[in-house]
């Protein structure tokens, strides 16, 4: 029971990696404060924030769901305080809400260039900078960033949308270099392989044998948040890599959607595999 008496607050916990983040944690006796957009059923989207609660709950731990649209200021200022008049704590930040659009440059709509950037980047530093100063005064806390390690090579045909997942994964670099002498630490992490989620079907961005299950990210969070935020350096992980490291893994066919299928690296292409994820000196 690595996170006995911690607390998670996940974004965008309604579905897909949040929610399995989630219930991943919560087995592990985290208590977890859960927001999402929505708490209805969506026609397209299985799953919602009651189904999270309910899959944290029967793993043994708290749960409280909560309503917030991180593009707002005074409902993610809303959220954070009624995390800490719930549990009194945080201490770690899964910064998972996002929103996804690839296309050339010249085809990019003004809404969807605006939507990236607010609930990528835009939401993930407001979440962020809301719960530092509780972190900062228990003296501890781990935010981590669902981005990739920066390879502008990347670019093409996914310019704004990796423009504000980068942002997001400078934010942490930047976090975790400021709030260090704080216990505070900063990551970012990213699949190998495209991941089966709602937007990943939606989308039509593959098929079942392309894709593994969020759980392998869920396993991944949960290892990087069992390190002692104030002996990590900051690192934009990749999944695999940060499993090899935590539990020797080198098959990963557990978490395929198929198994026995061979997933190709998609995800990786938006990430220099050459790069070890951490700042140059």
């Amino acid at each position: 029971m690595r996170f006995t008496d911690r607390v998670a607050l996940i974004t965008g916990a309604s579905r897909g990696v949040g929610a399995a983040c989630a219930v991943t944690l919560a087995r592990e006796g985290c208590r977890i404060v859960g927001a999402a957009k929505t708490m209805d059923p969506h026609p397209r989207l299985p799953g919602t924030l009651r189904d999270t609660v309910a899959m944290v709950e029967e793993a043994g731990s708290e749960a409280l769901a909560l309503q917030v649209d991180v593009r707002y200021p005074d409902q993610v200022e809303g959220m954070v305080q009624a995390a800490m008049d719930r549990f009194g704590r945080i201490d770690y930040l899964i910064n998972n809400a996002g929103a996804i659009h690839w296309s050339a440059v010249a085809d990019w709509p003004v809404k969807k260039f605006d939507l990236v950037m607010g609930v990528n980047v835009r939401a993930a530093w407001m979440c962020s900078a809301a719960v530092i100063p509780h972190m900062r005064k228990q003296g501890f806390g781990h935010i981590l960033m669902m981005s990739p390690p920066i390879n502008p090579k990347a670019a093409t045909g996914k310019a704004p949308y990796l423009v504000s997942k980068i942002g997001m994964t400078m934010v942490a670099m930047a976090i975790d270099a400021e709030e260090k002498d704080h216990g505070i630490a900063a990551s970012s992490l990213w699949p190998v392989t495209a991941i089966r989620t709602a937007a990943t079907v939606n989308l039509a961005m593959g098929m079942d044998d392309q894709w593994r299950t969020p759980q392998i990210l869920a396993d991944a969070t949960s290892d990087l948040m069992a390190m002692d935020p104030r002996a990590t350096e900051f690192r934009a992980w990749l999944d695999e890599d940060l499993l090899a490291q935590t539990r020797g893994l080198t098959d990963f066919d557990q978490y395929n959607c198929v198994p026995g299928s061979s997933p190709p690296p998609m995800s990786i292409q938006l990430v220099d595999p050459d790069w070890s994820g951490r700042p140059s000196a």
